[in-house]
């Protein structure tokens, strides 16, 4: 009796064993319908759409910082006052420098200063008198003459004193017409010109030694102290509006493709965890840069929508574009998929069986893809065995739960 179920249990054990032999152990998913959205990050850069950032005009000590960081400014606000010392000096002696180049030229134009016309006045006025003596005494000396009480000779030489003082007479009067040439009037209008542009450039540096704010919006940085020394062209205080901004986000070059205008982009800025920012873009790669030495990448312009003056300019963030999404899609995990060539299939569990299955694949992300064909909703999928094991048509599995 005791042999015949010994016998019994071992013929039992060998058909377990048998059955179990060539079992696999397999992780599986059930299709399902989910949303699907297809996203790329990469990193960027926030840029102010409306950045003003005021340098000094001229070297010179920074006099006065009216604002603070973080200030919000109105239009035309102070935000900084240079030395003006230079400034004033410097206009001093180029409004100087101008109206003197208008004096010359006006004399100029007139034939000579006013001494230099009174004298040549009083010359023309002493020449015609002298013209005047000059007629009466040839005009007694010819009459003499045809008396016989004057020579020839005495005749002769006041006819030359005559002719001398018309010549004088002539002289002068073309110098008070011509005594300036075109060329001279030329120069000198040049000089006019040169000294008004000096005039015009001491007044700017004057007048910039004052910066205001050309718009309303919010001081980000103030590089500079007060009762510093700085040089021409310093940056002294940026202001910007903070409320409109944009990213200048890099895709390496194989992501760019789906890249288009209007898509939807969430930012992120390590400085502040936890916070998200969203937006869309603006212009998608145009051309592809190469960006660092070692990246070929496609430059895209990002619009923060939401920017409240808590994202600040010339930070470092991370965006993530939304390039495809697809609602109530059938949807297996990536890891299910399997490429052959050109072909894409999955290993379908039926009756603790794997069947190899032809599928067509949409949207796909980091997790997850979409089912166009192939399967059904509730169909039961083998993600991997829980061994080294490899999947394989017909193979006998077991689903682990």
């Amino acid at each position: 009796m005791w042999v015949l179920v010994a016998v019994a249990a071992c013929f039992a054990l060998f058909l377990y064993l048998r059955n179990q032999h060539g079992v696999v152990a397999v992780v599986a998913a059930k299709v399902e319908r989910q949303n699907l959205t297809s996203t790329k990050s990469t990193n960027g850069r926030v840029a102010p759409l409306a950045d003003f950032q005021a340098h000094a005009p001229l070297a010179g000590i920074v006099n006065k910082i009216f604002v603070q960081l973080g200030q919000t400014v109105q239009t035309g606000q102070e935000l900084v006052k240079m030395d003006d010392s230079e400034a004033r000096k410097d206009l001093a002696t180029a409004e100087a420098n101008l109206a003197s180049s208008l004096a010359s030229l006006k004399a100029m134009e007139q034939g000579g200063t006013q001494d230099e016309r009174l004298t040549e006045s009083a010359d023309l006025s002493s020449a015609k008198t002298q013209v005047q003596q000059d007629i009466a005494s040839l005009t007694s000396l010819q009459k003499l003459q045809a008396e016989g009480a004057a020579s020839a000779n005495e005749v002769a030489l006041a006819q030359q004193r005559l002719s001398a003082a018309q010549a004088r007479v002539l002289q002068i009067q073309t110098r008070r017409s011509g005594r300036y040439s075109s060329n001279d009037l030329s120069a000198q209008k040049a000089q006019v010109a040169e000294a008004q542009a000096s005039v015009d450039a001491a007044r700017a540096s004057y007048a910039g030694v004052d910066i205001r704010t050309p718009f309303t919006g919010t001081v980000y940085a103030i590089p500079v102290t007060q009762y510093e020394f700085v040089p021409t062209g310093e940056t002294l205080v940026q202001v910007a509006d903070l409320t409109k901004l944009q990213i200048k986000a890099y895709f390496d070059e194989p992501e760019i493709g789906l890249l288009k205008a209007g898509q939807q982009v969430t930012i992120v800025w390590p400085a502040k965890p936890g916070q998200v920012w969203h937006g869309h873009i603006v212009q998608a790669p145009t051309t592809i840069i190469s960006y660092g030495g070692t990246r070929n990448v496609g430059e895209c312009l990002i619009s923060v929508d939401d920017a409240k003056g808590d994202l600040l300019p010339n930070t470092n963030v991370t965006v993530q574009v939304t390039e495809l999404s697809r609602n109530d899609v059938l949807s297996l995990p990536r890891e299910a998929l399997h490429t052959e060539g050109m072909s894409d299939f999955v290993y379908k569990v039926v009756d603790n069986r794997l069947i190899r299955t032809p599928v067509r694949v949409g949207v796909t992300n980091l997790t997850r893809f979409e089912i166009l064909g192939g399967l059904n909703d509730g169909d039961v999928v083998a993600l991997g065995a829980t061994t080294e094991a490899d999947l394989s048509d017909g193979l006998r599995v077991k689903v682990q739960p």
